[in-house]
Order: C-alpha cells, then structure tokens, then sequence
C-alpha cells in the first residue's frame, strides 16, 4: 500500500488559498481514479483506489497544517507504510515560483509547518515529496497572510496546470519509480 498525503487546512475559507494546494492535488487524483475522498480515519479524509498496479490510500489529513504529522503517523501504522519507500507527500512551496513542481526526498521541512510535523512523528525525513510553488509574481508582506488567503482568478488557472503536473508525477512515481520522477519533473523550464 502507497500513501499519498495532500497537505492543507481542513474548512470551506481555506479551500482555494495557497497552503491547500496538496489538498487540491488530492482532489484531482481522487477524480481521476473515479474515487471520493471522505471516509474518516487516523485524523484524515481518505479514499483507497488503484493507480496503475499499485494500491493507494490518499489522505486529506483534518489536524490543520501543523499538526499534520498526528494523522500521518497514524496511518503509516495502521497500513503498515514504510515512508522511505511507500509515502508521497504533496506540498505547497513559498520557496518555488508559481507554476514550479519539484520532486525531492531526503530534505529537511525548509520551514514548511506540516513537513515540520511529519517530520517529527515520524522521527525521519526520509520520504518523498512533491513540492508545488506557489510564490507569487507580486511582492506580498506577510507570507502566512498570503498563503491562507484565496487565490486570485490568474494564480487558479495557473494552479490548474500545476495540479495536473503534480498526479502525472504521481503515476510516474508509481509506475518508473522515484528516480525517474525526478529526472523528468525537476528540469528547468527551458530544460524540457
């Protein structure tokens, strides 16, 4: 069994903002696999489905962003996931321009709250992690403000594209593996 976690803030006010771009992710995974993620387990939404020979649980964690770590503990133990190998992460990226997906493994939480807290459940930092960026072209004050405030029409459209890179990565990671994944999805734009 694969886990793959979208990171967000649970509530209708923080569902198009950009700290719920992992959820978002989620979302679309789930529509693509004609599943509904809504059952209530470990502190998360989920919904199991099949994503091209392998068994996925994908999660919606309900503790808050902060506290995220809680429900990913809970469901590494109770689906007996080994995150080096068997955990997805998919995150919002202040670090990254609007429009960037990364892949990375191995990294520490570069100051993201919920990679924070999965971290420390989880006592290692050793899994896999899609990075979305979701800087904005415009210079913003406070960067908790700007990531817990709705998305304007042009970042939305822009985010659309993102999160149909971020589930083709996710089908790449599953299927050709981490390495791969990262070969393909971490060029440069002017790479590709």
């Amino acid at each position: 069994m694969k886990l793959i976690v979208g990171l967000g803030n649970p509530g209708e006010q923080y569902q198009f903002t950009p700290h719920n771009i992992g959820f978002l992710a989620i979302d679309l995974i789930a529509k693509q696999c004609k599943v509904e993620v809504r059952n209530r387990q470990c502190r998360a939404l989920t919904a199991r489905a099949v994503i091209g020979s392998e068994q996925v649980l994908l999660a919606k964690p309900e503790t808050f962003m902060n506290l995220s770590g809680l429900s990913v503990r809970e469901l590494t133990t109770e689906y007996e996931v080994r995150p080096e190998f068997d955990l997805i992460v998919i995150q919002d990226e202040l670090d990254f321009a609007l429009g960037t997906v990364r892949i990375h493994t191995r990294r520490s939480s570069a100051g993201h709250n919920g990679i924070e807290s999965i971290i420390g459940a989880l006592g290692t930092q050793d899994f896999l992690r899609i990075r979305i960026g979701v800087a904005p072209e415009r210079k913003v004050g406070d960067g908790a403000t700007y990531l817990l405030a709705p998305m304007r029409k042009p970042e939305l459209a822009i985010v659309n594209g993102m999160l149909d890179t971020a589930e083709e990565a996710v089908k790449v990671i599953l299927k050709e593996g981490p390495a791969a994944a990262m070969n393909r999805f971490n060029r440069k734009p002017d790479e590709q």
